[in-house]
């Protein structure tokens, strides 16, 4: 079938988040201060553990996530900027593309005369590759930014290079740090902003995750994942998840290392899905359709890796937690895995690892992301 044809069938997205979500969604991000909402009354957010992320300076922001942003765009900030509908629409988007890409179709260019920015003050593999390739392969052209080519925040102000890269481009994508530079990112850019990581969140891993979980057990809705490990960004965005779409999500986590208490409690209060936060992995994962690991210690984290090599004993994913969980339950992980570490290189290599089509399904993931915020 020719590209025009296929992508005349495509479902249409929404082009602007509904209003009445704004008040919900808000709850969700971190902060030690209130966040002031046209029409709808403070809300205090919680303090986020130092050792985890860099508070987010809310109180200078006009709305949770700058998704519409007084410049008419969408951004891709945190999954729950949007409503279920949205997310599962991009999530079909996402199965089309990549089977046209997959069917070596290559004249559906829908990126053709656009460029990208990728900042990148955290270096990763995945990240640019998938989307470098993915915007290239649609008919676009990336700019990669590395940490010392900016350096945002200290050689120049993120207010300042967000103008300035709207100026040259069509859309922004930046894995940092601190939350709070994708959020200021996005506040002074009048061009679509898409989170590629920060220390809080991690979006658009969730929905590659989502795309491969869909492709291998036929939906995501009424399935039990399992997240055994930190209780770090990927928990944060799987909890963002589960507030709008409905699963039974499971984080087994040593003490102290729970994800954010608050961010767990709204999602809780949506009564969506059915969430769990316990300290025992073999209990967790009974029944798991998805056990998902993560490495004990983050970038920036590396200084506690001996002493949390000590904390998480008993949290490695093997074979025999795997036996626990059944013979139909998939392992899945974000990399890069520390091999012998948080999961052993059998479980990474068994026939129901699925984490290598995981990874691909970063790249398709992030196009059909790409397309809605540029509302193509």
């Amino acid at each position: 079938m020719a590209a025009n044809a296929l992508f005349s069938q495509l479902p249409s997205i929404e082009s602007t988040r509904d209003p009445s979500s704004l008040s919900s969604a808000s709850s969700f991000y971190p902060s030690g201060q209130s966040l002031q909402l046209t029409g709808v009354s403070p809300v205090s957010f919680p303090s986020i553990r130092q050792r985890v992320f860099c508070q987010a300076n809310f109180s200078a922001i006009s709305s949770p996530s700058s998704s519409v942003n007084g410049k008419g765009l969408k951004d891709f900030l945190h999954i729950n900027d949007f409503e279920k509908a949205t997310i599962l629409n991009i999530l079909e988007r996402a199965k089309e593309i990549k089977a046209l890409i997959k069917s070596g179709e290559r004249t559906y260019l829908p990126f053709k005369g656009k460029t990208m920015a990728m900042i990148f003050a955290k270096p990763s593999m995945r990240t640019r590759v998938s989307f470098e390739t993915g915007f290239n392969l649609l008919g676009g052209h990336a700019v990669y930014l590395g940490p010392d080519d900016i350096q945002m925040g200290k050689r120049e102000e993120t207010r300042d290079v967000a103008r300035v890269l709207s100026g040259y481009n069509d859309v922004i994508m930046a894995r940092v740090f601190a939350h709070q530079d994708i959020l200021d990112l996005a506040k002074y850019a009048t061009v679509p902003v898409i989170n590629g990581l920060t220390d809080y969140n991690h979006p658009c891993q969730i929905m590659a995750d989502a795309l491969t979980i869909i492709e291998h057990i036929g939906q995501l809705e009424g399935t039990k994942v399992v997240y055994v490990g930190d209780g770090n960004n990927i928990v944060h965005s799987w909890l963002l998840l589960a507030s709008i779409v409905p699963f039974h999500f499971v984080c087994a986590c040593p003490k102290g290392f729970e994800p954010d208490q608050e961010t767990v409690k709204k999602a809780q209060q949506t009564g969506v899905s059915k969430i769990e936060i316990i300290h025992d992995p073999k209990e967790a994962v009974i029944g798991a359709d998805v056990v998902y690991s993560d490495v004990w210690a983050s970038m920036g984290q590396k200084e506690e890796a001996a002493y949390r090599h000590q904390v998480f004993q008993g949290f490695q994913v093997d074979e025999e937690l795997m036996k626990v969980a059944g013979p139909k339950a998939y392992f899945m992980h974000c990399l890069p895995a520390e091999r012998g570490v948080e999961v052993t290189d059998g479980v990474i290599e068994a026939p129901n690892s699925i984490v290598f089509p995981q990874a691909e399904n970063r790249m398709h993931a992030q196009n059909a992301i790409m397309l809605h915020v540029l509302g193509v």
